[in-house]
C-alpha cells in the first residue's frame, strides 16, 4: 500500500472520521457510508465540519432503510467526535443522494469541495449542535 492510500485510509479514523459497512445476513456488504474530519480551508469548509463521503447502497436494497440508518449513525458519531455540522457534496445525476439528504433534514449550503465550480454539484449542510 502506497504512503498516499494508506493516509487515504486514516482519514476515517476516529475520531477525526468513521467508515462504516452494513451487511445483510453478516455475509453480503449491502450499504456503506463515512464522515471524515474538515475545518476551515481553501475548498470552501468551515471549522467544525464533518463531511460525508462514500454513502452508496446496493440497488436490491435502496427504499429500504439502510442509508437512512448508516446517515443516523455517521451523525450520531461526528456529533459526538465535537464537529458542529455534516456537509455533502453530490450531483445532478445522484436523485437518491439528494432525496436522502433532504429528508435527513439537510440544506442547500454553499458550495465546497472539488467539485465546487461545476455547474451540476450540489451541496449540502446539516447543524449537528
Amino acid at each position: 500500500m502506497t504512503k498516499t492510500a494508506a493516509a487515504g485510509r486514516r482519514m476515517f479514523d476516529p475520531p477525526h472520521g468513521l467508515c462504516l459497512l452494513a451487511y445483510d445476513t453478516d455475509i453480503f456488504p449491502v450499504a456503506t457510508g463515512g464522515w471524515r474530519t474538515q475545518n476551515e480551508n481553501d475548498h470552501g469548509h468551515a471549522d467544525g465540519d464533518a463531511e460525508l463521503k462514500r454513502m452508496y447502497v446496493i440497488p436490491e436494497d435502496r427504499g429500504l432503510g439502510p442509508a437512512h440508518r448508516i446517515l443516523a449513525t455517521l451523525e450520531a458519531d461526528a456529533r459526538a467526535a465535537g464537529r458542529a455540522r455534516m456537509v455533502l457534496e453530490t450531483g445532478t445525476a445522484q436523485p437518491e443522494a439528494i432525496a436522502l439528504c433532504t429528508s435527513s433534514g439537510y440544506e442547500p449550503c454553499t458550495k465546497f469541495g472539488h467539485y465546487r465550480d461545476y455547474p451540476n454539484s450540489r451541496c449540502f449542510a446539516k447543524p449537528l449542535i
